[in-house]
């Protein structure tokens, strides 16, 4: 399970707790290289020709590179050093000075480590940090060391994944690991109420119409669940706004942009699930992971969610990978986007970009190897199977759904619905927990209130976000 996604959820309603962890080792150059080379504007020929080059095998660098994975994850652990090791040999010249944190980011150390310049080599991060990073000033523009030769599954990566690692045209990173969200559903539920659980539904009709047989079966289950506080329910609210074509602020996020006809649809579902059809649950104010909770149970039918909920299902509250399915995000117009990465310290050497590329491509980008080693991870007792991470497209896609399946510890048909539509990736808007916190209030009126006015609500909270903007500006 992505923990650290979920833990990055679970700040946003209560102040960080700082914790005690050693700060992360300074980068093991000086040079400023990269921002000189930018004063003069384009760097010339040669360099550029230089810097699109792979990593010489006889160069001789160290990089300090953070999210070693603890002690307390074994397998994990073990399969890092397999990693180095391998690694090694193909670069014999290279030492990885590897850190280990946990979780990998946390919001107040991460934000002193760039204030303090202390932060890794290359350095983990989540796709919503690009601004604050360079903000900071502290992320070298790898646009130029970036290619087919020194990643060759790039044509491949979905573009709306590499552009959350862009700004003014220029790559600040690459990914590690994503996720969007989609439909989670119960096929034990499904089958029990008559429903296909091969074919989940695609639109918000559907869902209310299924919604309401699932919740026929009585005993307590609820055809449908929704988050709606400690920020969650503006993060859902988000979620299916995208889904249905809309938008949270305007192009420069400056302004709110989701008091729309589809922003009033978010509602409006909601509403009528909760009152007009009762297929949801009477007690509301829900919170992560509730609705997980829910499911594993057997009283939840559907819920907005990501993969990673299955494996905290299964690991963490004893579910079965049988009874869970996938589906893409109702609507399709777009899905809410999330991931990891690591971006590369300002003033790293050219050598320490390239080397620090080459194990980011080695462990997170090539399949057969680091993490895409399905053999391995089966045999270290770790799941196979689950659609994530999911920036891949093209023949790079397909060699990973046949390795996956050859590889399966999870029922790989069960998210067959989920891969089979390829929903546009959309990132949350910018400053979004303070947005987040704001949407709460209308998620949660029109779950607990049958006389909640919807038009009201959304203007009453277009005016606080704009507020939120205006403060921020």
């Amino acid at each position: 399970m992505n923990r650290n996604r979920l833990l990055r959820r679970a700040v946003t309603a209560v102040a960080v707790a700082g914790l005690v962890l050693p700060a992360a080792a300074c980068s093991s150059s000086s040079s400023d290289s990269g921002a000189e080379a930018g004063k003069s504007g384009k760097p010339s020929a040669a360099a550029a020709d230089d810097a699109a080059a792979p990593l010489d095998p006889n160069a001789k660098v160290t990089i300090s590179i953070d999210c070693q994975p603890p002690v307390t994850k074994t397998a994990e652990r073990k399969e890092w050093a397999e990693d180095i090791a391998a690694f090694t040999k193909l670069y014999p010249n290279v030492t990885i000075d590897s850190k280990d944190a946990f979780p990998c980011e946390e919001p107040a150390r991460f934000t002193a480590q760039l204030q303090g310049k202390t932060q890794t080599d290359v350095f983990y991060s989540y796709f919503t940090d690009l601004d604050q990073v360079l903000d900071a000033g502290q992320a070298e523009d790898i646009s130029a060391y970036v290619n087919d030769t020194t990643v060759p599954a790039l044509k491949d990566i979905d573009p709306s994944v590499m552009d959350t690692l862009k700004a003014d045209g220029k790559l600040y990173g690459l990914p590690t690991t994503n996720y969007k969200m989609g439909l989670l559903y119960s096929r034990k539920l499904f089958k029990k109420a008559g429903l296909d659980p091969d074919k989940p539904p695609t639109t918000w009709e559907e869902i209310r119409a299924d919604a309401k047989k699932i919740a026929a079966l009585g005993g307590g289950v609820n055809g449908y669940g929704e988050y709606s506080a400690t920020n969650q329910g503006g993060w859902h609210y988000t979620a299916e706004l995208y889904g249905l074509g809309g938008t949270m602020v305007n192009e420069d996020g400056s302004k709110a942009a989701f008091n729309t006809p589809e922003g009033k649809q978010v509602l409006q579902n909601l509403y009528d699930m909760r009152w007009t059809d009762k297929s949801m649950s009477a007690a509301q104010g829900l919170k992560w992971p509730d609705l997980m909770t829910q499911m594993a149970a057997g009283k939840l039918g559907m819920y907005v969610g990501a993969p990673d909920d299955i494996t905290y299902m299964v690991q963490t509250l004893k579910g079965d990978y049988e009874d869970y399915g996938m589906g893409p995000m109702p609507g399709g117009k777009a899905a809410l986007l999330g991931g990891a990465d690591y971006m590369f310290k300002k003033g790293s050497t050219p050598d320490q970009i390239k080397a620090g590329i080459a194990w980011v491509n080695f462990k997170f980008l090539t399949m057969g190897k680091g993490q895409f080693d399905y053999a391995r991870t089966k045999a270290d007792g770790l799941p196979v199977g689950l659609p994530q991470p999911f920036f891949f497209g093209g023949a790079t896609l397909e060699a990973d759904n046949q390795a996956k399946a050859a590889s399966a510890t999870v029922p790989v048909a069960n998210y067959a619905p989920y891969l089979a539509v390829q929903v546009p990736g959309k990132t949350e808007p910018a400053n979004a927990q303070q947005i987040y916190k704001v949407l709460d209030n209308p998620v949660s009126a029109v779950l607990t209130d049958k006389n909640a006015n919807i038009d009201k609500l959304l203007s009453d909270a277009e005016t606080q976000v704009n507020q939120v903007l205006a403060n921020l500006q």
